[in-house]
């Protein structure tokens, strides 16, 4: 089950080149959402502006060099490395369905465009979805403010959940539609229905939910790394309670 291609089966089902067509579409949903994001809320234009005010203002001029070194601490510490949470549950939490759907989605699309059998992508492409399926699980139930601060119920659902339940419910569907496949099971083609419908529902969601959030974070925290080395702060929106213990671009980064 492992070893096997879940997509490869799929030739008795569609032709290859609708599941190629199919994830060209969903590319393009993400990119056409993000930009409608940016639009719509205006990020990128606070963006720019806060990044002209801290070059104009700062007391100390950034070179060219000090420009790279941070660009290369924010992407190790404040993005492959999540140094924003200064809660470690939720640190791992994210760790894990971060990498785990970037696995799960480089991997998909290698399978669903290349159909070699003897490659390792059925294990990455499982190893990404149990990733996000625990990461996004142990959030869902256990680490949510709601949840565990406030005591509310793990089944209330609201705008902002969009993204974590679109996510889970596509990876939850796709694992469950291979098992079945693998057994041949009848029910295999339902799954794969509804693991499309749910997949869908989570690129074509994007201006609606979190996913955009992804492109700007990144930026925020390199605009907050710059500020803090030309002398201006950022007046980006910082941490509620206490200092990050991480690293992260939201203090003044110990290691300059």
């Amino acid at each position: 089950m492992l070893t096997n291609n879940p997509f490869a089966a799929l030739g008795d089902l569609l032709p290859p080149l609708v599941m190629q067509v199919y994830i060209v579409l969903m590319i393009v949903l993400v990119a056409a959402g993000t930009l409608f994001d940016i639009v719509h809320k205006g990020s990128a234009k606070y963006f720019f502006d806060n990044w002209r005010k801290s070059k104009s203002k700062g007391p100390q001029q950034v070179g060219g060099g000090e420009l790279l070194s941070l660009a290369v601490k924010t992407g190790l510490v404040d993005v492959l490395a999540s140094g924003e949470f200064c809660n470690a549950r939720r640190r791992i939490a994210h760790l894990l369905t971060m990498h785990g759907f970037l696995l799960y989605a480089i991997s998909t699309v290698v399978m669903v465009f290349s159909y070699s059998t003897a490659s390792i992508w059925p294990q990455l492409w499982w190893l990404g979805g149990v990733m996000i399926l625990v990461g996004g699980y142990w959030f869902w139930f256990f680490i949510r403010v709601d949840v565990a601060a406030e005591g509310n119920s793990p089944f209330r659902i609201m705008h902002a959940d969009l993204f974590i339940l679109s996510l889970l419910g596509s990876v939850t569907l796709g694992l469950i539609w291979a098992v079945l496949q693998t057994s041949a099971s009848s029910g295999a083609n339902v799954f794969f229905g509804l693991y499309v419908i749910a997949t869908t529902v989570l690129f074509a969601s994007v201006p609606w939910s979190k996913f955009a959030h992804m492109f700007f974070k990144p930026a925020a925290a390199f605009e907050k790394r710059v500020s803090y080395a030309n002398g201006t702060r950022s007046n980006l929106p910082g941490p509620a309670d206490k200092p990050e213990q991480f690293g992260s671009a939201r203090t003044a980064p110990r290691h300059y």
